[in-house]
């Protein structure tokens, strides 16, 4: 028997990553080797085992699903993404396809389509949930018809990984040490951050990043 799939998974939900364990280690070719309760965890945990697979929520403390898949796609190339989610979104599914993830499951039939979609991401197929392709895939079509597709894009990756942590109260100290960086680095980027946004100050860049969708209100 070849050694069955090696699996992180990433949620800020306790119950959610026991539940979705279950799932997966009831299969004899998936087996999950490490877990992580927000997205800077799981490059964390990335980084030290290894996996073959990484399942991410997008909605996490610190560094988002999104973020942390656009990370480790640059930093481990050859590990396969999931992004496991509540959201039925468009925004989010193009977002995730962006960030390096190989699959979008819905956490609501997880039960029945996750154990699928480990496996399609191990032989380098993408995954969807049924019947979504084509109504996403026709929207898109649909909005680059008419030229609605422009980026609207103002600010780098980076600069949204520090504006969320920003936006969540850490120090520069704390965002350089999570991001890697140096907190000169984390500062010049808050600069950017306000000069790009046209803001003021941390407050107003916390209802920038709830807007935005990087923070709960």
């Amino acid at each position: 028997m070849p050694e069955p799939t090696r699996i992180l998974l990433a949620d800020d939900h306790a119950l959610v990553r026991r539940g979705v364990r279950l799932i997966l280690d009831s299969e004899p070719d998936l087996k999950v080797v490490a877990e992580a309760a927000d997205g800077a965890e799981a490059i964390e945990k990335a980084r030290a085992e290894r996996p073959d697979l990484a399942i991410l929520d997008i909605a996490m403390q610190r560094l988002t699903g999104l973020q942390a898949a656009r990370e480790l796609s640059r930093v481990l190339p050859d590990l396969r993404i999931l992004i496991l989610t509540m959201y039925d979104n468009e925004q989010y599914f193009f977002a995730a396809l962006k960030a390096g993830a190989s699959g979008y499951v819905l956490k609501s039939v997880a039960d029945r389509d996750l154990v699928e979609a480990c496996r399609a991401a191990v032989r380098g197929e993408p995954f969807l949930y049924p019947g979504a392709a084509n109504a996403l895939i026709r929207n898109y079509l649909e909005r680059a018809a008419s030229g609605d597709l422009g980026s609207g894009r103002v600010i780098t990756d980076r600069e949204e990984e520090v504006l969320k942590l920003v936006a969540e109260g850490h120090s520069s100290k704390e965002i350089a040490d999570i991001l890697f960086i140096s907190a000169k680095t984390v500062e010049r980027h808050r600069a950017n951050l306000l000069q790009k946004l046209g803001l003021r100050d941390r407050l107003e860049l916390t209802r920038y990043a709830i807007r935005a969708g990087l923070i709960e209100p």
